[in-house]
């Protein structure tokens, strides 16, 4: 039969069966709206996409890609390798199916004759992935559908849905995934050597890279760029090779800036709603801002570590959250390539968290009034009793500065002072504060001992700036938010009662030391990252052996968390919180207001201002907050400190020790008559106090042993004029005990044990 005959044969037949075809095939719209990623996507608040996550195993598919989102090289591949009639023909290329039928008629080789549109109609049937020889029925109904869609559809939507819907390599479906996976790259970008590689791939997605390499070189021929063949079988290979690396990298499916922006983001958003494939959330993320906060962490990082100084430091993180709304603005997991470590989560991690905590104490002393921020404390060598031994706290610069202010002591990070504070709130007490404020301790404070007030807990760097955030929002902490919650003001539940730290006095004080640039020149200097042009409340904090440097702090609008280190807790190499994470938060801080004031907050009614003297100048002269009722003109130390009227002040007598809420337990291995709980006065204390236990006296010496008893017992301590000025709480624990004839006791005894460990290191 001729060929022309055969063709007429071909379309009558195709003709025949269009009638039952007609209405088999859907819409363009329907094809392109029902098209699902086998991504979820997580989207900005602005709805720019910030990272992509696998959710559907079974194939990888990218987003729909416009055909004018193609470059125009791979269009042109495609229709020389696929259908090189296709903008002539109707659907069938007649010639090209008679050709066929004359080849396989007279020859061994299979030809086929399938053109674009007939593959398309073959996609969109109810197997796309329906593969191997049609019968002759099959064809005819495949050819009549075709020429149904070319009668429907445009030729620009059918080469649009071809690309989008074809399979190549592997698991890989849609042009969209090819050009992701094996370069890289949008479809936009693929030059005339990609092109020819992804459209040879469409005959046999799976050949090994030689194969594909020679049929890529034939369509580069076809579209007379045979240049492009030179050293085509290393560049096939080294595409094959990027699926393997990218799955090494990372888990995420893409690799553009804007896909991943916040991938430890996306896991957390992940762990939370489970999105499936194709799902785009829309979260609380500024895409702006998160990109700002990646580069500029990246950026201090590389400068840590540049030569000469090279400060092995190589991981990093950083959070920004909305005062008001607790909305996360910016969440940076990890450093990226700098990381040996980049899918550990930063943010999330537990790190020791040094002197950042040191406000939180600070805070709970002035709303307890035992501290104003003008009182003395002395940074001086001081010595306590614990668990196994004595506890010796350091400063940061190994150095004492005498006699000084709580201002500057909280201002210039000062340890010993710190430790006499939380002497007289007791690690107990501040323990149950910081859980309070949402931070992750896991231990009671006897655990931790004295070391808490220079941060020996671990705690998370999200958890850390939320309970900053609360210092912010007048001593009230408030949950964070990662995805919309509707609009301003706060989201807080009418069903959530909030539940109050500090006093908003309190809170205000501490404030006020934290952005007062000449309370932290003793340490940091009066020219520091932290000295920023507009209102900020900052603090720094390094933790032991420089494994963790933190600055966390707040604008009126903002709050900001920023953590570098290493992964592994390796120690940096001379890296402070002014050098190492002051920097990436300074540079935050200053792009959130560089367009935007920031305001100091408003004194609530409960605190005054007054002017302060200190005795023999040992601070300047100065304005300062106080609570209602602490206010003091004059300030010196307690044996000629006076008040306005000329009267003498002595100190308040405090406990040391035990602290408030100590278990102890009676050890049975050793006699009760040998045992011994220590009852020791905070050092300060007016000499002229004396001890009272369960309302019976015991003397006036800086240190009593007590033969212990089982049972609630209370301490107390009474001042020169016979008031309580301090009371403890404790318990003992112990069976079948018969109680000794004498309390008091030998300085030989053994103390009884506290159930609690002993004090943790000290961090520096």
């Amino acid at each position: 039969m001729p060929l022309r005959s055969m063709s007429r044969w071909a379309a009558t037949a195709a003709l025949a069966v269009l009638p039952l075809c007609a209405h088999a095939l859907p819409t363009f719209d329907t094809v392109k709206n029902d098209w699902r990623s086998s991504d979820w996507i997580l989207l900005a608040r602005d709805g720019e996409p910030l990272a992509r996550t696998r959710a559907d195993r079974s194939e990888r598919r990218g987003d729909w890609v416009a055909l004018a989102d193609v470059s125009p090289a791979l269009r042109e591949a495609i229709v020389v390798s696929e259908d090189k009639r296709f903008y002539a023909h109707s659907g069938v290329d007649w010639r090209g199916v008679a050709g066929a039928a004359w080849g396989n008629l007279w020859n061994t080789r299979t030809r086929g004759a399938s053109t674009v549109t007939m593959q398309l109609t073959g996609l969109l049937d109810d197997d796309p992935k329906r593969s191997g020889q049609r019968s002759i029925a099959q064809k005819a109904v495949q050819a009549a559908n075709a020429l149904w869609l070319e009668r429907s559809w445009r030729k620009d939507q059918i080469l649009e849905a071809y690309l989008n819907l074809v399979p190549f390599r592997g698991e890989t479906v849609g042009l969209a995934a090819i050009s992701q996976t094996l370069f890289g790259k949008a479809p936009s970008g693929l030059d005339e050597r990609e092109a020819a590689i992804a459209a040879a791939l469409i005959r046999a997605p799976n050949a090994p890279y030689r194969k594909v390499a020679e049929r890529a070189c034939r369509i580069l021929r076809d579209m007379d760029s045979a240049s492009g063949c030179a050293n085509l079988d290393g560049f096939v290979q080294l595409a094959f090779a990027r699926p393997a690396a990218s799955l090494a990298a990372s888990a995420t499916s893409s690799a553009t800036d804007s896909d991943t922006l916040a991938p430890h983001f996306a896991r957390r958003i992940a762990n939370e709603l489970h999105p499936g494939a194709g799902m785009r959330v829309r979260s609380t993320l500024d895409a702006r801002l998160q990109r700002f906060a990646r580069d500029t962490l990246t950026r201090t990082l590389i400068e840590l570590n540049a030569p000469p100084h090279r400060r092995n430091v190589q991981d990093g993180a950083a959070i920004v959250i909305d005062n008001v709304s607790g909305e996360i603005l910016a969440y940076v997991g990890s450093s990226g390539a700098l990381s040996k470590a980049r899918d550990v989560d930063a943010v999330l991690a537990l790190r020791q968290a040094g002197s950042t905590l040191k406000p939180f104490l600070y805070a709970e002393a002035i709303d307890e009034r035992r501290v104003t921020t003008a009182s003395l404390l002395d940074d001086a060598p001081l010595d306590l009793a614990a668990g196994g031994g004595l506890y010796m706290p350091q400063n940061y610069d190994k150095g004492f500065k005498g006699w000084v202010s709580v201002r500057t002591a909280l201002g210039s990070s000062l340890n010993v002072p710190a430790v006499r504070t939380l002497v007289m709130v007791t690690p107990h007490r501040f323990a149950k504060t910081l859980t309070a404020l949402g931070l992750p301790l896991t231990q009671e404070g006897d655990y931790y001992g004295y070391s808490l007030a220079l941060g020996s807990a671990d705690v998370s760097l999200i958890t850390l700036a939320n309970a900053y955030r609360a210092l912010a929002n007048g001593g009230v902490p408030r949950p964070t938010y990662d995805l919309p919650r509707g609009s301003q003001p706060a989201r807080v539940s009418a069903n959530q009662p909030e539940t109050r730290v500090f006093s908003r006095d309190a809170s205000f004080i501490v404030t006020t030391v934290l952005s007062d640039n000449n309370a932290r020149t003793r340490t940091f200097g009066f020219d520091s990252p932290l000295a920023t042009r507009f209102f900020s409340a900052v603090k720094t904090g390094t933790s032991k052996d420089m494994r963790d440097n933190w600055t966390v702090g707040f604008t009126s609008r903002y709050t900001i968390g920023v953590w570098v280190g290493n992964a592994d807790g390796t120690p940096m190499w001379d890296v402070s919180g002014v050098s190492g994470a002051a920097p990436v938060w300074a540079a935050i801080a200053g792009y959130l207001h560089r367009n935007a004031p920031s305001i100091a907050p408003a004194a609530p009614p409960g605190v005054v201002r007054t002017r302060v003297v200190f005795e023999n100048a040992l601070e300047p002269a100065r304005d300062d907050w106080f609570l209602a009722g602490t206010q003091m003109p004059f300030v010196g130390l307690a044996a000629n400190a006076a008040d306005a009227k000329g009267n003498a002040q002595a100190a308040a007598p405090q406990i040391a020790g035990p602290t408030d809420g100590t278990i102890f337990a009676l050890d049975p291995d050793i006699p009760v008559e040998r045992q011994r709980v220590w009852f020791e006065r905070a050092p300060g204390s007016p000499a002229r106090s004396a001890w009272r236990l369960d309302g019976r006296a015991l003397g006036g010496a800086a240190r009593v042993a007590w033969l212990p008893w089982p049972g609630m017992h209370k301490l107390e301590l009474i001042d020169a004029r016979g008031n309580v000025a301090d009371t403890v709480r404790f318990e003992v624990r112990g069976a079948n005990v018969k109680r000794a004839a004498a309390s008091g006791g030998s300085h030989g005894a053994k103390g009884a044990k506290p159930l609690a460990g002993a004090s943790a290191p000290t961090p520096r």
